[in-house]
Order: structure tokens, then C-alpha cells, then sequence
């Protein structure tokens, strides 16, 4: 990001379009964030660990989707207090959250198995459950874009590539569970590292939010 800000005792910056101030609802809404992506980040390494550990058995199946209903709440939390520039794709992902969340309740209702189950024996749930990945993959996207971070720029390639791989079926089995490992070990790593980034970052330049309101319709 340009704006100019670093953790200091003042709440006043100077940005692109002028001086701007950091509210304690604006930190708020940046540890909410984090929070967000720390749960999301946790269910999922948990989910990952579970399926390398027992991936067969009918009682971890089970447990898998209660996680994923955690990972998934908890990523609608951070789509919902992030900061981007382009409303536009602030909107489109969460749009790809809700798109989704519909397919994994369809998903889970409609199917006597396991929620995990189904999406392992039926790939072309993907179609819809992926949405939401998708918008996980644009947060990863617009961190390794702003801050060049490095297991964020990973991500956003695995993510897309273990699920297309899944979905048409090309992905070795093997290529398949170190993909997923990589992703549940990355996207932790990421997590925690955001909680001792300084919070301004994640604020951004308040001064482009308020120009780019002023310049639509």
C-alpha cells in the first residue's frame, strides 16, 4: 500500500489525497480481521492434521464439518472488516463467500455422507464450494500484493492449483497431500505473522478510501 504510516503514538497521517486520522474503531476493525483470519487459519490446520491422521474414519469425517463451518464463518468475518481500495473487488469476494456458502449448505444437506466425503467423491462440487476459496485466494492475492509477502504469494497458486487439480481429476494423489500440507502450514504462517504487523498497515491510506467515495456516481 502508498500510505505513508507506521505505528507511532499519534493517530494523525499525511496521505496521498491528504491528512487523515486512525480511530480506535479503525483497530478494532483490523484486530477483527486478523482474528478472522487466525480462526479460519486454525480450523483449517486442524481439519488438514485430522485427514493425515485418520482421514478414514467415520468419526474425523464427521468433525471435519463442523471445522470447515468454523473456517468458513470465520473467513466471512475477515472479508467483512478488510481493507481494499477497489470496492468492486471488496464486493466480488464476498459475493464469492456467499456463492460458496450456498454450494457447502446444498452440499451438506443434500448428501447423506460426510461433508468432507462428498466433496472427495464428487469433484465437481467444486463448481460451487470453490467460490469461497476463491475469495480466500483474492485475500491472499491482495496481502502478497501489498505487503510482498512470501508464503501469501505461494498461496495464491496452490490454493487454485489443488483445486482444479482435484476438479478434473489430474492431480496425483501424492502432489495432492503435499499441496494440501503446504497450504494448511502457509496459511498459518501467515496468520500469525499478521498479528504482530503493525495494525496501521492493515488501515491503509484513509485518504484514498475518502477521494475514491467522492469520485463515484
Amino acid at each position: 500500500m502508498d500510505a505513508q504510516i507506521t505505528d507511532q503514538p499519534t493517530e494523525s497521517y499525511q496521505g496521498q489525497f491528504g491528512e487523515f486520522t486512525i480511530t480506535d474503531g479503525d483497530r478494532q476493525g483490523v484486530k477483527v480481521y486478523r482474528g478472522g483470519l487466525l480462526v479460519a487459519a486454525l480450523s483449517f490446520a486442524i481439519g488438514t492434521a485430522l485427514v493425515f491422521w485418520q482421514g478414514s474414519n467415520p468419526k474425523v469425517l464427521v468433525a471435519l464439518t463442523p471445522l470447515y463451518t468454523l473456517f468458513a464463518g470465520a473467513l466471512a468475518v475477515s472479508l467483512l472488516t478488510i481493507h481494499i481500495y477497489m470496492g468492486l473487488l471488496h464486493r466480488a469476494l464476498q459475493i464469492f463467500w456467499v456463492i460458496g456458502a450456498i454450494a457447502a449448505i446444498s452440499v451438506a444437506h443434500l448428501n447423506p455422507e460426510p461433508f468432507a466425503l462428498t466433496v472427495y467423491q464428487q469433484p465437481l462440487t467444486i463448481l460451487g464450494i470453490g467460490f469461497t476459496f476463491a475469495a480466500l485466494t483474492g485475500i491472499f492475492f491482495k496481502e502478497a500484493f501489498c505487503f510482498n509477502r512470501l508464503e501469501t504469494k505461494f498461496l495464491t497458486f496452490i490454493v487454485p492449483a489443488l483445486l482444479l487439480g482435484h476438479l478434473t481429476g489430474l492431480l496425483p494423489i501424492a502432489l495432492g497431500k503435499g499441496l494440501l500440507a503446504a497450504w494448511a502450514i502457509l496459511f498459518m504462517v501467515f496468520a500469525l505473522r499478521k498479528t504482530v504487523q503493525a495494525i496501521p498497515d492493515d488501515i491503509g491510506d484513509k485518504s484514498v478510501f475518502e477521494y475514491l467515495k467522492h469520485q463515484r456516481p
